[in-house]
């Protein structure tokens, strides 16, 4: 079975061009130039932070989307998600049907390192949970979620550049699924 659809999401030309970049020469990759919630997926992702208080940003979007999701993703958290993991959980909503929360940042509101370092763990755990995890019913991510819609990882409140996004993703994509 192939690698999922990703699709870069971008709401701003800064962005777009940055994700247009990473996809370049990337089988699986596409942009999407527009709200996220207009992108027809099977799952959508929350960059959150790791309290899985969904108040601010794209995840303010989410919750007011998918009423409760917050409640979702801390319960199935256990309460914290550390950078560099990521869960999924349903949205109660036929699409997407799913939500995976892959933190940027520990606590909400903070500032990320300019070497988007979160962004890479965070993109790697969304991937590394496609490739290798299974939903609540046991079903694995990868034969029930074949598109992905990825926002700008860090780039809102963590302040990351889309530049150092881009290549954060990019890197994380050719670590956990390759090239292909």
């Amino acid at each position: 079975m192939g690698n999922p659809t990703l699709v870069l999401v971008a709401v701003d030309a800064p962005m777009a061009r940055a994700w247009r970049a990473l996809a370049e020469g990337r089988a699986g990759l596409v942009v999407h130039e527009g709200s996220i919630t207009d992108v027809d997926v099977d799952a959508v992702v929350s960059p959150a932070n790791s309290l899985g208080i969904m108040g601010g940003g794209i995840d303010a979007v989410y919750a007011r989307w998918f009423p409760g999701i917050s409640d979702r993703v801390r319960s199935a958290s256990g309460g914290e998600l550390p950078v560099g993991e990521a869960v999924i959980v349903p949205t109660s909503i036929e699409r997407p049907a799913w939500l995976v929360s892959a933190p940027t940042m520990s606590r909400p509101g903070t500032r990320l390192p300019a070497d988007g370092a979160a962004a890479r763990a965070a993109a790697g755990a969304v991937l590394r949970l496609w490739r290798d995890g299974t939903l609540p019913d046991g079903t694995r991510v990868r034969d029930a979620v074949r598109t992905i819609a990825l926002p700008g990882l860090g780039t809102g409140v963590g302040g990351l550049s889309p530049e150092v996004c881009a290549d954060q993703v990019g890197a994380a994509w050719d670590e956990v699924l390759g090239d292909a």
